[in-house]
């Protein structure tokens, strides 16, 4: 058990390491500093290996099939047990700017809820989707296939969508 949770624990510092470190690379760009920018996203590129590694140890990784079902059960629990609670809480403090994050992030959950439940119903139906552009707001993440908004219907920012290779 002590193993499984280890490897649980390693997982999420290493996925965590990867985000942090790209934001951080960002950060050194903007501020001209190439050089640093650099080594910030090959330690977090490190961080991703390391973070595949051990979730491929754990199991967590299998067919799409099973990795929908996954991405399903998880999208589910955020928007519908785990963000009310932070949004309510972070109400409760009157911390506004938390609480506005976990209500964008909650929403564009939901819509990923619901894309992943699509390509869940067409990998059963055997079909296979066109390929089709998606496009991601960069305000708040909602996550659209298809066509981009002028507007985020989300968040409302204005040309906030970047296409998804």
């Amino acid at each position: 058990m002590a193993t499984k949770d280890n490897l649980q624990d390693a997982f999420a510092g290493e996925s965590q390491a990867s985000r942090k470190y790209t934001y951080f690379a960002e950060k050194a760009d903007a501020s001209g500093q190439p050089m640093i920018a650099r080594l910030f996203r090959a330690a977090a590129d490190a961080e991703t290996v390391h973070a595949r590694n051990h979730l491929n140890v754990m199991g967590g990784i299998n067919s799409v099939k099973e990795n929908l079902e996954a991405a399903i059960g998880g999208e589910h629990y955020e928007f519908s047990e785990m963000y009310p609670g932070f949004i309510k809480e972070a109400g409760k403090e009157g911390n506004a700017a938390a609480e506005r994050s976990f209500d964008l992030a909650n929403r564009v959950e939901a819509i990923h809820h619901k894309l992943f439940n699509a390509a869940m119903a067409d990998l059963d139906a055997g079909k296979k989707k066109e390929d089709t552009p998606i496009y991601v707001c960069q305000t708040c993440g909602n996550t659209i296939w298809g066509t981009a908004p002028e507007r985020c219907p989300i968040c409302g920012e204005v040309h906030s969508f970047k296409q998804i290779a």
